[in-house]
């Protein structure tokens, strides 16, 4: 009996919209899967329900497989591929392996010469980055930048230095309730010139994308409620 294949499987990254961001051929692998991996097994099956593409997900079989997940636990966690079967794994929002702890399901299957099968779908990063008009040439993501106000400033006027350096879009995220003092910082520490993308709730019903200069910025009071968010800079 052969190996199964990794599949990685796009999630919304806004409520109720996968009737316009999932593609048919999601709906048309996921049948062949019966094994996932998820960091939060209630809002995976609740997903794949809304999917409507099992006739039941009570068969489906799920475990866990978040930052916590150790190495050691992997071989477990795969024995269905080992056993011929599919697997696929689920990010909580958006795609598997990006900025999500399946980056370590897919080194693994990488290393024991497993299949590893990417299923298209959302990425607000790469959609913020789309819709930006910064340098989509030269970029980089920087996950989340730090709590303290202090050191998030330290780090924005860095990574703006870095931006003019390197001519360099910078891309980073934040958990949502922080959204409005991270917005604050980025006007209060960036200079005036460099160009500033707020990325608000993509693919959503509260879409917002607008890239205007830190100097435009101060000018308009942009409130942002608790839902995701992308930030970008470009320094010129």
């Amino acid at each position: 009996m052969g190996k199964g294949k990794l599949y990685l499987i796009p999630v919304v990254i806004a409520d109720a919209t996968q009737g316009s961001v999932i593609p048919t051929q999601v709906r048309e692998v996921l049948p062949s899967i019966q094994y996932f991996l998820a960091e939060e097994i209630r809002t995976a099956r609740r997903y794949l329900s809304s999917l409507k593409v099992y006739e039941s997900i009570e068969p489906l079989q799920f475990q866990v497989l978040n930052k916590k997940t150790k190495p050691a636990e992997l071989k477990e966690l795969f024995k269905p591929i080992e056993d011929g079967k599919n697997l696929g794994v689920l990010s909580e929002s958006g795609c598997p392996g990006v900025a999500d702890p399946g980056a370590i399901a897919v080194a693994y299957a990488h290393k024991h010469n497993i299949v590893v099968v990417p299923l298209v779908g959302p990425s607000s990063l790469l959609l913020s980055l789309m819709a930006s008009g910064l340098n989509g040439q030269k970029f980089a993501f920087h996950g989340y930048l730090p709590i303290d106000s202090k050191d998030r400033l330290q780090a924005i006027r860095e990574l703006e230095k870095e931006s003019k350096q390197k001519n360099q879009t910078q891309l980073f995220i934040e958990t949502p309730y922080r959204n409005q003092a991270v917005y604050n910082d980025l006007v209060k520490g960036l200079s005036n010139t460099t160009l500033l993308t707020v990325a608000y709730d993509i693919t959503g019903s509260a879409e917002l994308i607008k890239t205007k200069s830190v100097a435009e910025w101060k000018k308009e009071k942009l409130i942002l409620d608790k839902l995701p968010c992308v930030f970008l800079l470009l320094a010129e």
